[in-house]
């Protein structure tokens, strides 16, 4: 069918209707209030779990989507293919079958056995490869095989998505913080996998003109940190990260440094003991990049302390712990992976019974 034919546009009118009603059809995510022992310090965790595709990748795969369609790069006979480490496959599949659409997901082979069961629910087909870093040439050999579309959100995350407000992640935080007792959050905390939260948080506090500054928490393996410390994108680390969702090998194009006020390496037995901690504190499980938040969270609270500064800050539940029951909530898998988390554990206890973070 030629792309001009008024069937296609037709079929692409449609399917931008059932993309946004998707969005029409859901709340806001919500903003929860968590405890912590630092005096002054207040901490919110806004909780992407609740899309409904249960995580943070929801509104990724939404803007990809809808960027794709009205780029004309995706039509009635597309086979739609991603790279993913798992979360923006399971929301992909979700929105491919809205409009009608075959899906690949190219993951590495560790992707947790949750995810790919749900992948397969949504009604796509998951293609594994052994190293992480080969999950970008197989995608675009797959799409190029099927002659589908290589949906690319490691490059396309930052700029699918209007930074400057349309009620996008960094917007919905600032009206949801409007009247809390610091409304404006001295710092925002996100970890990154495409970049792309990052950059449009960042982006939208420029634009804003708002005080708050942005931190960014890298997970062991990752490419970012040392990136955006040696202002360079070609650092690569020839490794995977052990926690899912976030970290990259190689430093993203869609990872914008320049919007980032700071950076911290997070251990994952710190990532993992974190998120078994803020499970235990909200009464229902969370995955292992919300613990990498969290901690991260909690060592900026500690320099707050230190300094005497009271305040907010705001990170991401980024989703939900059901997805990890086979990995970080196995002990046996923690051990299998030389992961001791009992340091961090014993850390955490400390906090809350001094205030005081000690482990770095």
């Amino acid at each position: 069918m030629p792309k001009t034919s008024t069937d296609h546009r037709a079929w692409i009118d449609e399917a931008i209707r059932r993309v946004d009603a998707d969005a029409n059809r859901s709340a806001d995510t919500h903003l929860h209030s968590l405890e912590i022992a630092t005096p002054g310090v207040d901490l919110y965790l806004k909780d992407e779990s609740v899309h409904p595709t249960g995580s943070l990748k929801h509104r990724l795969a939404r803007s990809l989507f809808l960027h794709a369609l009205c780029n004309g790069w995706i039509g009635p006979d597309s086979t739609i293919v991603e790279a993913s480490s798992g979360s923006t496959a399971v929301s992909e599949a979700y929105f491919a079958r809205l409009v009608g659409l075959p899906f690949v997901a190219v993951m590495p082979s560790t992707t947790s056995r949750e995810k790919v069961s749900l992948i397969e629910w949504h009604g796509g087909r998951c293609h594994f490869v052994d190293e992480a870093g080969q999950v970008y040439d197989e995608a675009r050999r797959i799409a190029d095989d099927c002659g589908g579309h290589y949906m690319d959100q490691f490059t396309y995350a930052e700029r699918a998505t209007d930074w400057r407000g349309n009620n996008n992640i960094a917007e919905s935080i600032f009206e949801q913080m409007s009247r809390e007792p610091h409304p404006c959050p001295t710092w925002i905390v996100v970890s990154a996998g495409t970049g792309g939260t990052s950059a449009t948080i960042g982006r939208y506090v420029r634009y804003r003109r708002f005080a708050t500054r942005l931190l960014v928490a890298d997970p062991e393996g990752s490419a970012f940190l040392d990136g955006w410390r040696e202002d360079r994108s070609d650092v690569v680390t020839g490794r995977s990260s052990r926690i899912e969702g976030i970290g990259r090998p190689r430093v993203e194009p869609s990872f914008v440094g320049g919007v980032i006020d700071d950076m911290l390496r997070v251990p994952d037995a710190a990532s993992i003991a974190t998120m078994r901690w803020v499970s235990d504190r909200l009464g229902r499980a969370v995955g292992g990049s919300t613990g990498t938040n969290v901690w991260a969270a909690l060592q900026v609270a500690e320099r707050m302390r230190r300094d005497g500064t009271d305040g907010s800050i705001v990170t991401l539940l980024c989703d939900g712990g059901e997805r990890y029951v086979s990995t970080y909530y196995d002990d046996g898998w923690l051990s299998e992976h030389g992961l001791d988390i009992a340091p961090y554990a014993a850390a955490l206890r400390e906090y809350e019974r001094s205030g005081e973070l000690a482990l770095s």
